[in-house]
This record gives structure tokens, sequence and C-alpha cells, in this order.
């Protein structure tokens, strides 16, 4: 497995060969310095930190992670992640041309909150009769269930906060690979707002750790 992390720019149209459109989202992927390599014998699990978006203002880093980017001999990033695979060492920078054109990948990001809403917004509900002195609207409705068990089934859909949760799109097609400004065109939509954090991989990862 391969993996890079990147920064959503934003989307846009694009043309093929054949006159076709596409509509892409535009990603800054890396480079990403490897801030640490983890191995099975002394962690348990192999796997690489990754760190993108290099903090420029030292006064912003703590002492405990500036002695850890030291040790590795990379400026601060902003960004840290853990993707298990292998074939590098901590100080090596990871750039995007690991992926080629047309390459099918994953990417993970944070979608865009959407504050506290209801369950005709969050959950689709059709919501009750508008006319007549219904007096429902858009109110759930009954969420109980009577005498047995006496209380609120777990996961039932009702309102609250919807969005700002992990998102996983799979198998998006890379358009293009501009190496010379560190960007990666795919195709479709990828989650979260423009300027948020993406991880990348080859295949699903087993699991994306936070730094």
């Amino acid at each position: 497995m391969k993996g890079i992390l990147g920064k959503k720019l934003g989307m846009t149209q694009v043309f093929t060969e054949d006159g076709r459109m596409e509509v892409v989202t535009v990603i800054e992927a890396g480079p990403v310095k490897v801030v640490q390599k983890k191995v099975k014998d002394k962690d348990g699990y192999n796997a690489l930190q990754l760190g993108f978006d290099e903090i420029r203002k030292l006064k912003n880093v703590t002492k405990p992670m500036s002695g850890h980017f030291k040790k590795a001999s990379a400026a601060p990033q902003r960004f840290l992640r853990e993707i298990e695979m292998d074939g590098f060492n901590a100080g090596d920078d990871i750039t995007v041309d690991i992926f080629a054109k047309g390459e099918k990948i994953n990417v993970v990001g944070t979608s865009k909150g959407k504050g506290f809403q209801g369950v005709m917004k969050r959950h689709n509900f059709g919501g009750g009769p508008a006319t007549h002195g219904s007096m429902f609207g858009r109110a759930p409705g009954s969420i109980g269930a009577s005498a047995c068990p006496s209380r609120v089934w777990k996961g039932m859909r009702m309102a609250g906060q919807m969005g700002n949760t992990r998102v996983t799109v799979k198998n998006i097609e890379i358009f293009d690979i501009k190496k010379d400004q560190n960007l990666m065109l795919v195709k479709g939509t990828v989650p979260g707002a423009n300027g948020s954090y993406l991880v990348i991989s080859s295949e699903l990862p087993v699991a994306v750790k936070e730094g």
C-alpha cells in the first residue's frame, strides 16, 4: 500500500482529449515528510507517520513535538497521520508522483459541519401534514417502544449534529498528476471544505491513526 497527505483546494472543470468535460477536485498532495517509522518488533505494527503543511512559526510548536520532529531532521508539520505502508525511512520526502494517472485511490476526510439539524434534513423524514390544523409539522413523531422495553432503542434516528464526521470515498480515479505543482486532480468530489486536510491511499488503510 502507498499513501500521501494532502489539502483540498477546490473543484473545477477540465476537458479530455476527445472533448468530454470532467468535473474534478484539485488536491495539493505533498510533499510529505516521514516523521517516524514504526516497526512491528518495537511498536507492534508497521507504519509510517507522515507530516504535511510545514509550521512556519516555531513558537507555535510545543517542546515535546519540537523534539519529535528534530529526531527525524524534519521541520514541524501541522497535519500528522499514520499509514500502514513501508519503503521509506524517517526524514524521507514522499511526493505526488508515487501515484499515476488513471490509478484508483481512496480519500479520507472530514465532511462539512452543518450544525444541529432536525430529522427531515438529517434523515430525510417526510414530516407530517402541514394543513387542517394537524400541529405535526416537522416533528419526528413517536420514538418510544411502549412498556417493553420501556426505553428508546439505541441508534434511533433523531435530530442532532449533522456533518463534521470522518468520511471515506473509495475507488475514485486520478484524472491527472502535476508533479511540478504537487497537484493531483481526481474525478468527482471528496469530503470536506476547501482547505481541509485529506489522507490519500492506494487501498483502504486498516487504520488511519492520528499522529
